[in-house]
């Protein structure tokens, strides 16, 4: 492992009240002994208890460039288990880069993206599921990511992946010690005991995959298209949802001509919203390419909301925009119910009846904000069986994660055939095997370098 003293700035480069500079490395004392100053000129920190905070000024020699606060933090109980400086300054740009300019010129090289969180995963301190979490809780979106994070911030992943392997662990060694001494470890009746563990950790790994799914969209946001012909009210009902006005509204027919996006948070679930332009048959060239737009990100969307006009005729257009929803999670919005319907809900439910479509259908009105709340209840109801419980359920809201779990469930379920095919007992260790390393990649225990590099890339400067 690289042990080079490494510095960055770890709060926002911009404008603001406080900036940090951190160093982590074994020459951090050594570091900031040179550049740091007290009122009186006398106190030298690699001198001062762990965990203190001081007083002072950052000098370039007899140059002050900063009056700061200093934290000293002692290995091995600091965030990267290594010795740790961090300088509090004022949150100017210019002062917090002159800061780690100077740090750098007096012995510390500027840190790699994510270096700070990787030392402390190389170094033992957190595993690789709980340096993924650091990441996942900067970038939270709703309280659900939040709290997600730093439960698996606090291991409970960790734990769940840690009594996975021990058992599994425990099958294989005692299939190989029975394959080097059969004469006294007798394997009678084994495929049996072992189908009843296999089972149980198939569950357990099923029970997480099962999440998955829901778990990224609520840490990713559900990617939600609003359609329907022009002027139905798809831009009144994105600003409603926004709570600003974030798209044109007219009485023209075909205002919106390109993707407006906008991410709204309701009751916790976090919606990346595109109001798209209005679905019909066109000769206009820049209307068209807008339709054609809708239509490609209604088919990549999570969740449709197709806006109706109540006010209007249920006419072919509308048909055929019914039929672009096939398959596709949908709510139906009756919009301008504040004014006499020309569309009842009554007629919209018998042409889903006819269709055999099973949409809900709500009627609303983006002018008088209501039926919001049914909607809202709607989407809970739709991807999450209703209310969103977040208290004691382990999420996986990560893509390698579920990878590495699906591999894992496929190398239990073929030791799971083997039994079946009354196979050798070696046949069984293989499987196990794989599936033991397969959950050790969620933790970082049987990962390679570059792939813990590429992960660890993607972080932000200074964390």
């Amino acid at each position: 492992m690289d042990t080079d003293t490494i510095a960055a700035i770890s709060t926002a480069v911009t404008n603001a009240g406080i900036g940090i500079v951190r160093i982590s490395g074994e020459d951090s004392f050594q570091i900031i002994d040179k550049i740091y100053r007290s009122e009186n000129g006398k106190k030298i920190l690699s001198q001062e208890k762990s965990h203190t905070v001081h007083y002072g000024y950052i000098c370039d020699g007899e140059k002050k460039i900063d009056e700061v606060m200093v934290l000293i933090l002692k290995s091995p109980n600091t965030y990267t288990k290594e010795d740790t400086v961090e300088i509090d300054c004022h949150g100017g740009i210019l002062v917090m880069r002159r800061i780690l300019e100077t740090v750098i010129k007096y012995g510390a090289r500027l840190a790699e993206p994510g270096e700070f969180t990787k030392r402390a995963f190389l170094n033992g301190r957190i595993d690789l599921s709980q340096a993924e979490s650091v990441m996942d809780l900067i970038n939270a979106k709703n309280d659900f990511a939040l709290k997600s994070s730093i439960d698996q911030l606090g291991g409970s992943l960790k734990k769940a992946i840690k009594e996975m392997r021990e058992k599994i662990l425990h099958e294989i060694a005692l299939i190989e010690s029975a394959l080097d001494d059969p004469e006294h470890i007798s394997m009678e009746g084994y495929g049996e005991q072992l189908l009843e563990i296999l089972q149980e950790l198939s569950h357990r790994i099923e029970s997480l995959l099962s999440v998955s799914e829901n778990g990224q969209l609520l840490k990713e946001g559900i990617n939600t298209a609003i359609i329907g012909k022009p002027n139905a009210g798809k831009s009144s009902l994105m600003n409603v949802l926004a709570g600003k006005e974030r798209a044109i509204v007219t009485d023209i027919a075909g205002t919106t001509r390109d993707m407006i996006e906008e991410q709204v948070n309701l009751n916790g679930v976090t919606l990346n919203i595109m109001d798209t332009a209005g679905i019909r048959d066109t000769q206009d060239v820049v209307e068209k390419i807008g339709v054609d737009k809708a239509k490609k990100y209604l088919s990549e969307s999570d969740l449709v909301f197709y806006v109706i006009d109540s006010s209007t005729i249920f006419d072919e257009n509308d048909k055929e925009i019914l039929e672009l929803l096939d398959q596709k999670k949908s709510i139906l919005l009756l919009n301008k119910s504040d004014l006499d319907p020309v569309t009842s809900e009554e007629k919209v439910r018998q042409i889903l009846q006819e269709r055999e479509m099973l949409h809900p259908l709500i009627s609303i009105s983006a002018k008088e904000k209501s039926g919001l709340e049914e909607l809202k209840a709607v989407i809970q109801n739709m991807f999450f069986k209703g209310e969103i419980q977040i208290q004691d359920e382990i999420y996986i809201t990560n893509v390698r994660q579920k990878s590495s779990l699906e591999s894992a469930k496929e190398s239990l379920s073929m030791v799971e055939r083997s039994i079946a095919d009354g196979m050798p007992e070696d046949f069984y260790s293989i499987d196990l095997m794989n599936a033991y390393q397969e959950l050790g990649n969620i933790t970082g225990e049987t990962v390679g370098e570059d792939l813990v590099n590429e992960i660890f890339s993607k972080f932000c400067m200074g964390k």
